[in-house]
C-alpha cells in the first residue's frame, strides 16, 4: 500500500469513527472475536473428555462407518447403523432436541475420529466447510455450549443472554449500537466469563474484554496537514508514527468484525427458509451498500461484493 493509500484508509476511518453508534458496534464485535479466542482451549478440552466417553461407553460407536453416509441437505436419514448409533447418541446429548439438527453441518463417518466433526451437530447451519476448529465464528462456539450437555458447568441462561446480544449486534442494519446497550452488554459477558474464571485463557480473556470496552477508539491525526513539511519536529514525527500503527491495528479489527458479519449473512441469504431471506437478503444489501460507499473497505471486501452480486442475481 502506497502512502497515499494509506492515508486515504486512515482519513475514512477516522469519519467512520466519529459515529459514536458506530465506534460501539466495532468493539462489541471485537469483544466477540476475543471471547471467540479465549474459548477455544476450554472447548476443545470439553470435547475431547466428551467423545472418548462415548466411545468408551457405546463399544459400536467404535466401528467405522460401512457406506460413507452422508446428509442430504440438512437431512440423515437411511444411513448405516453405525452412523444411525451416533446420531441416536448426539440426540440424547442434545439438551433441546427438538429444535432443528443441522446434520448437513456434518460428515458423518468423522464422527469416531473427530471430536470437532461431532460439535457441528450442535451449531448453527453453515459449518459444513469448516475444516480447522479456528475458522469458527462465536455464533458456532456459543450454539455448541448451549446445546450439547456435555457443557454442564456453564449456565445455559447466561449462555442464551450472550447469544441474544451477538444477533442483536450481527443482525443490526445500521451497525449502531447504543451506550445504554453496551452496558448491558458488558454485564451480560463479565456474568459470562465469570463462571469460567478457573480457566486461565479465560480469565486473560475476560481482562481483554473489559479493556476493549473502555478503550478509546477515537483517532487524532497529529500535523496531518503538514506531514510533507520540513519543518516537522522529530517529536511531531512520533506521534504521526504512533497514530499510524494505532489506525492499522483498529482497521484490522474493523475487518475482521466486518468480516464475520459478511459471512453470517451470505450463509443466512443463500441457505434459510422463505420467511426470513427477504430479511437477510436485504441486510445484506445494505451491508453491500455500505462497503461501497467507503472506498477503502469496498476495496478490502472486493471479493465478498462479487459474491453478493452473484447471489443476488440467482434470486
Amino acid at each position: 500500500m502506497s502512502g497515499r493509500e494509506a492515508e486515504m484508509v486512515h482519513e475514512e476511518l477516522v469519519g467512520r469513527l466519529n459515529d459514536r453508534g458506530y465506534k460501539n458496534w466495532l468493539k462489541a464485535g471485537r469483544c466477540l472475536l476475543i471471547l471467540r479466542d479465549g474459548l477455544y482451549h476450554f472447548i476443545d478440552l470439553q470435547l475431547r473428555h466428551f467423545h472418548e466417553a462415548l466411545l468408551k461407553q457405546h463399544s459400536e460407536l467404535r466401528t467405522p462407518c460401512e457406506s460413507s453416509c452422508r446428509p442430504r441437505g440438512n437431512q440423515l436419514s437411511g444411513v448405516c447403523r453405525v452412523c444411525a448409533q451416533w446420531q441416536k447418541v448426539i440426540l440424547r446429548h442434545h439438551r433441546q432436541p427438538d429444535v432443528t439438527v443441522n446434520w448437513g453441518n456434518c460428515f458423518p463417518p468423522t464422527w469416531r475420529t473427530d471430536h470437532w466433526e461431532l460439535a457441528k451437530a450442535y451449531m448453527p447451519r453453515g459449518q459444513g466447510k469448516v475444516k480447522r476448529t479456528h475458522q469458527f465464528d462465536a455464533s458456532a462456539l456459543l450454539n455448541l455450549i448451549n446445546y450439547c450437555d456435555c457443557f454442564q458447568s456453564v449456565d445455559p441462561v447466561l449462555v442464551k443472554e450472550v447469544i441474544r446480544c451477538r444477533n442483536e449486534l450481527m443482525h443490526s442494519c445500521e451497525m449502531h449500537m447504543e451506550d445504554e446497550w453496551m452496558r448491558q452488554y458488558q454485564i451480560i459477558l463479565k456474568n459470562f466469563v465469570q463462571q469460567l474464571n478457573h480457566v486461565p485463557q479465560m480469565a486473560k480473556t475476560g481482562q481483554e474484554i473489559n479493556q476493549m470496552l473502555i478503550i478509546d477508539l477515537s483517532i487524532s491525526v497529529p500535523g496531518l496537514d503538514r506531514l510533507d513539511s520540513a519543518e516537522v519536529d522529530e517529536l511531531e514525527q512520533d506521534c504521526v508514527h504512533q497514530w499510524s500503527t494505532s489506525a492499522d491495528v483498529i482497521s484490522q479489527w474493523e475487518f475482521e468484525v466486518l468480516q464475520e458479519r459478511l459471512q453470517d449473512l451470505l450463509c443466512a441469504a443463500a441457505d434459510t427458509d422463505d420467511s426470513t431471506k427477504t430479511q437477510d437478503t436485504e441486510q445484506l444489501r445494505m451491508l453491500a451498500g455500505f462497503l461501497q460507499a467507503n472506498r477503502d473497505l469496498g476495496k478490502r471486501f472486493s471479493a465478498e461484493l462479487e459474491a453478493i452480486t452473484s447471489l443476488e442475481a440467482r434470486q
